[in-house]
């Protein structure tokens, strides 16, 4: 198995597919994968119908209690949840139909396989850990695949990073959003970083006057075709889509620093990267708390 997996915490403002897969375990109507006041509350009335401490946040305890074991002939939003996870952390296609049909038990099986632990294709507590954990690939609608240092598709994240970067570029909705590094699929070093490991930090580029980002040069917040404006609305477009869960944006313009929305860090005169976190998060690094936004 994935030696670190752990489910990630889940609250108030998150976004993407793990919120979609408590949504669904939890028989909400309309799933939207967007932790609002209404899941919130749904989280609170079933932690206190299983016992647990009513703090409306999705930790391991309450993710625990909220995954059935699943297998082949079971149905139900149990089964929707499993295969929005599927198709999110291994790139399927399946029906989200809440049928567990013998394409989803191979499909278990096949993530099973992937991630070292027993293939027997019934999701129990030790693949559901895993595939919760497992990082997402973004649908790069409104992106373009940017790769400064060589890593290749170096773009899987949590589920909630993915999720709410996409909502930060649907908001932003002006040209194409180029996307560097996120991570490697398990996580792990990445050259050319000293972070990137957690599935939690995401690099943008700054969007150029010429709107030339996805095709042209990288350029800094000094250069001439730097469009202010535009990289303004994007840093503003990745807090609202996030809020509690932007720890920081390190981008150098002293404009923007001025005006809250990024913080200096040093080489960061080219790129937004952007750091998000989690309630529960076991890396103090990645934990939400007084320094995140």
């Amino acid at each position: 198995m994935f030696p670190n997996a752990f489910f990630h915490t889940q609250d108030l403002g998150n976004r993407g597919v793990d919120v979609l897969a408590i949504q669904h375990l939890l028989h909400l109507s309309g799933p939207d994968g967007i932790f609002g006041a209404t899941t919130r509350s749904a989280v609170v009335a079933f932690q206190r119908s299983k016992g647990l401490a009513a703090d409306g946040i999705a930790g391991p305890l309450t993710w625990g209690a909220l995954t059935p074991l699943l297998r082949e002939g079971a149905s139900g939003p149990a089964v929707r949840a499993l295969q929005a996870q599927l198709n999110a952390k291994r790139r399927l296609a399946l029906a989200v139909d809440g049928q567990f049909t013998a394409e989803v038990g191979q499909a278990v099986r096949a993530f099973q396989m992937h991630a070292g632990i027993g293939a027997d294709a019934v999701a129990g507590p030790v693949t559901w850990r895993n595939l919760v954990w497992h990082y997402a690939y973004p649908s790069f609608a409104g992106m373009c695949d940017k790769d400064p240092d060589g890593n290749g598709p170096a773009n899987w994240g949590t589920g909630a990073a993915v999720g709410q970067v996409e909502a930060a570029v649907r908001m932003f909705a002006t040209g194409t959003v180029p996307l560097g590094d996120v991570g490697f699929e398990h996580g792990g070093p990445i050259p050319g970083h000293a972070s990137h490991q957690a599935g939690l930090d995401v690099d943008l580029w700054p969007i150029r006057s010429d709107d030339a980002q996805c095709t042209a040069e990288r350029i800094t917040w000094r250069s001439a075709d730097y469009d202010r404006e535009a990289t303004r609305r994007l840093a503003q477009a990745v807090r609202a889509t996030a809020p509690g869960h932007v720890k920081y944006i390190w981008f150098n313009d002293p404009v923007l620093i001025q005006e809250g929305l990024t913080d200096h860090w040093p080489n960061h005169d080219n790129h937004l990267h952007v750091r998000y976190c989690e309630a529960g998060h076991p890396s103090a690094a990645y934990l939400c708390g007084a320094a995140h936004a």
